[in-house]
């Protein structure tokens, strides 16, 4: 084994990374939302029993995130939780709203009421929201005029990839952006947003699992892993300005066990990660016969300790199987990496170098860590 710290501090030159000939790829997706948020200056106090380290929370806050399935928000409000801020989601109309879910009137969750599809209405008192959040109705004084303090705070809601995002503190440079999926919009490709997972467990850590190639023939031996296939060949991370992308050959199948699908003998797969810092990545997978896969692992921080994994995924092939085929499939990949997540330790991600040792197959691992280093993220948790 070789020391972290040389690997990420002072690497020598057979580890350089070089940036000659890089293609730049996707570009970030702009995000128009859905409903605009009232003013949320970065001193705002932070949520209840947050779990995260200040510093961190108020980066981590500036990043869209998806908070639920797009097919999931109906006429009731939905509860959700994101960076331990509580929120909820209803319909207003065509409008997506999304905002604390506390009624102001005396602090009940929105989210036990019940709506129409056009507006929601508390539990409590039967106050009433509608677009923008905005008090549309007090039943106890149905004639006086609503005071401007019954009106919700809001965020940013937009529907992308099947699945509703937020930002929590959006930056006015609007410099974060929701991920791009490639091939999402093609023609030929079939769209699928499976149900999402929790793991509990680190964001970070499940992102950088997601991002390792060298844990295929041990974690994932009972899906598509092979135990006698673990070689890992070399690979280099190039930098982006949203994080990093590695391009990974190997002769390792990604066709589940026991499929009876032909790969040539001289077949090499092709697997192509884009990191979206801090917790979104993107995998395009080269199949046969010209076929191709992507798949978005987007670990939503319910808090430092939860993660909310969604999955939107693009294929052109295999598009008149049953879309339950690839729900259960990824599920049972997802599940092995939980079962593994959720006992590493520490629990947050050690983005110190030395703390840990390292090998070559971990560059992945070691260019996730260090990217999120110099944007100036510490170890995350509160204790």
């Amino acid at each position: 084994m070789m020391p972290g710290a040389n690997l990420c501090n002072h690497a020598p030159s057979s580890y350089s990374v070089s940036t000659a000939g890089y293609r730049t790829g996707m570009t970030a997706v702009p995000a128009p939302s859905i409903s605009s948020p009232h003013s949320s200056p970065l001193g705002d106090p932070l949520p209840r029993n947050c779990t995260f380290e200040a510093a961190d929370w108020q980066k981590l806050a500036r990043f869209w995130y998806p908070v639920a399935l797009a097919r999931d928000v109906g006429e009731q409000p939905l509860s959700a939780r994101l960076l331990d801020e509580e929120l909820v989601i209803y319909r207003a109309g065509q409008q997506i709203v999304i905002a604390g879910d506390l009624c102001p009137h005396r602090g009940v969750p929105l989210s036990m009421g019940h709506g129409d599809g056009q507006s929601i209405a508390c539990a409590y008192h039967g106050f009433r929201f509608g677009a923008e959040g905005r008090c549309i109705k007090v039943p106890a004084h149905p004639g006086s005029a609503i005071p401007g303090k019954l009106h919700l705070r809001t965020y940013p809601a937009t529907e992308r990839y099947g699945l509703i995002w937020t930002c929590l503190r959006p930056d006015e440079t609007g410099s974060a952006s929701i991920p791009p999926m490639p091939h999402w919009d093609d023609a030929g490709f079939q769209q699928i947003t499976c149900p999402w997972i929790d793991i509990f467990g680190f964001a970070g850590r499940q992102m950088e699992g997601f991002l390792d190639v060298a844990h295929f023939g041990f974690v994932h031996t009972g899906t598509f892993g092979d135990p006698e296939n673990t070689t890992v060949p070399s690979y280099i991370p190039v930098p982006t300005r949203d994080g990093f992308e590695v391009e990974y050959r190997s002769s390792l199948s990604n066709y589940p066990h026991g499929s009876d699908q032909p790969v040539p003998e001289d077949f090499v797969w092709l697997r192509h990660f884009r990191v979206h810092l801090p917790f979104t990545a993107t995998l395009s997978i080269d199949f046969p016969d010209h076929g191709r896969l992507v798949i978005m692992n987007a670990a939503s921080p319910v808090s430092a300790r939860i993660t909310r994994l969604f999955v939107p995924i693009a294929r052109n092939f295999d598009t008149d199987r049953p879309i339950q085929e690839v729900y259960d499939f990824n599920r049972r990949v997802f599940e092995e990496d939980k079962a593994i997540v959720e006992a590493q330790k520490p629990e947050c991600l050690p983005l110190d170098p030395t703390l840990e040792a390292h090998v070559m197959a971990d560059r992945s691992s070691i260019a996730y860590r260090r990217a999120l280093r110099e944007r100036g993220f510490s170890h995350f948790f509160t204790a």
